[in-house]
């Protein structure tokens, strides 16, 4: 071996042993710094509170983006809002799990192009895949395949909900068994489309069963709130927007301009649903719901997934959420509100997701009744489950 081969190959070596250096600290130590909360665990309740909790039966969360991070979620951390011991130890039924693909490089609330991407390089470092390191599509497929791993290692623990019949045989098993839980795919931005209608069917088969045409920037399927044009479905949006519905895939309107919104709601022949949002009533923000959309929503037998974070509530205290919460109840009822944290997006939650019984000392606190405290909590997310996912 020449000198040159020889320097060459311990150049490689090093770099690989750097690598391999950074995949270990530095991808958990971006995950620590990104996803905190403003109220730790434990959390007390009052003594009313812990009365209507041993009825509440079922716990549901809409948004979770614990995949994006490099975190085994078989075992339970100090850090970040959700695993599935954690979500075990608080109850939780069913928690839905985003997929987000691609951030922009300083990524704001008014005004955002996807000409950058700040995701790039953390996946390199997370030692994910090659082939999604620049693919989005690949960057959905990886995460898809996470949570089914998780699932297949977890002994029974975890489940990945795909149709009603899965839902209804999970229900079934849960009551006899309280000590498992289970989750479902979805997609924060369809820039993951790569352009392509047929990657719908893909990540489909894939298990996804939640899709958001936007993110943080405006994508070939229309206007995003915090992009640039803030325009509606372009003829490509509609087509995707119909495609996902003859699956039936939810429709979510999370991030989507209010004219977006407008045109989803006009061309839906089902309900749709924003996994995680504030409402304008409460805290004004462009990427709330307005009064007149929530009516527009609730009218279609669609659901809302309140935030738990300050951007969606204009504080970081659940009695903000609670707030929201009630907002939407009193103006279109108890049945079309659930709880939407953002649990892992980079946002710093109120709670942890063993926190979300904290919150029902905070509806308590507003005269939110019993029956339909036990609706936000999760009952409205399983009935909207067993009603509109496939069959």
């Amino acid at each position: 071996m020449t000198r040159t081969a020889k320097i060459v190959g311990l150049i490689l070596v090093i770099l690989a042993i750097l690598y391999l250096l950074s995949t270990i600290f530095l991808a958990g130590r971006i995950d620590r710094s990104y996803n905190t909360v403003s109220v730790k665990a434990p959390y007390q309740h009052s003594d009313r509170a812990l009365r209507l909790l041993d009825s509440i039966r079922f716990i549901a969360d809409l948004h979770c983006d614990a995949l994006l991070w490099d975190r085994n979620l078989l075992k339970e951390h100090n850090y970040g809002a959700v695993d599935i011991p954690r979500m075990l130890r608080g109850g939780m039924g069913l928690q839905a799990f985003t997929i987000v693909t691609k951030v922009p490089k300083g990524m704001n609330y008014t005004s955002n192009t996807g000409e950058t991407d700040q995701l790039t390089l953390p996946f390199i470092l997370a030692g994910r895949p090659m082939r999604s390191w620049f693919d989005l599509s690949q960057r959905t497929l990886v995460q898809c395949m996470a949570l089914h791993d998780f699932a297949r290692k977890s002994e029974g623990r975890f489940e990945v909900i795909e149709t009603k019949a899965d839902f209804k045989n999970y229900l079934s098993k849960r009551h006899a068994n309280p000590n498992i839980t289970a989750g479902f795919l979805g997609i924060e931005g369809l820039q993951a489309l790569e352009a392509d209608l047929e990657n719908i069917d893909r990540f489909y088969q894939a298990g996804v069963r939640m899709m958001a045409p936007v993110h943080f920037f405006d994508t070939e399927l229309g206007g995003s709130a915090h992009g640039v044009s803030k325009g509606g479905l372009t003829p490509f949006g509609k087509k995707a927007i119909r495609r996902m519905q003859e699956l039936d895939i939810l429709v979510d309107v999370a991030h989507a301009s209010e004219a977006m919104i407008d045109d989803i709601l006009r061309i839906s022949q089902k309900p749709i649903i924003n996994s995680h949002t504030g409402v304008q009533a409460t805290c004004k923000s462009v990427r709330n719901l307005s009064d007149k959309h929530i009516r527009q929503i609730a009218a279609g037998g669609g659901l809302i997934g309140i935030g738990m974070f300050e951007g969606a509530t204009c504080d970081d205290t659940p009695a903000s959420t609670a707030r929201a919460i009630k907002h939407v109840i009193d103006l279109v009822g108890a049945d079309y509100v659930a709880f939407g944290s953002d649990f892992d997006g980079a946002v710093r939650t109120h709670t942890d997701v063993t926190g979300l019984k904290l919150y029902v000392d905070e509806m308590l606190q507003l005269g939110i009744s019993e029956a339909d405290i036990h609706k936000v909590m999760g009952e409205n997310v399983k009935n909207f489950v067993l009603q509109n996912f496939p069959d």
